[in-house]
């Protein structure tokens, strides 16, 4: 893909060219260049608690009607 910021990419040259120049002294001057493994990317969640409280359980939220249910409440009311 050609990029359209051509002058951007040539204004960052001058860095470029001047990170490999260092970069070749220190080779030069006997440094080496040490390939570490990356670290991951996203760390791991914590683990979860094993404990249940008992209320939680008593708050849930309630199932909601089905179509049947919701007939037959219809069928009720109209029968009011």
């Amino acid at each position: 893909m050609i990029s359209n910021h051509l002058s951007l990419v040539e204004q960052q040259r001058q860095h470029a060219d001047s990170i490999s120049e260092r970069t070749a002294q220190f080779l030069a001057a006997g440094g080496a260049v040490a390939h570490l493994p990356s670290p991951p990317r996203n760390p791991l969640p914590p683990p979860r608690s094993k404990k249940i409280d008992p209320e939680t359980v008593l708050k849930r939220k309630q199932k909601a009607l089905t179509f049947a249910d919701r007939k037959a409440l219809r069928l009720m009311a109209d029968s009011l």
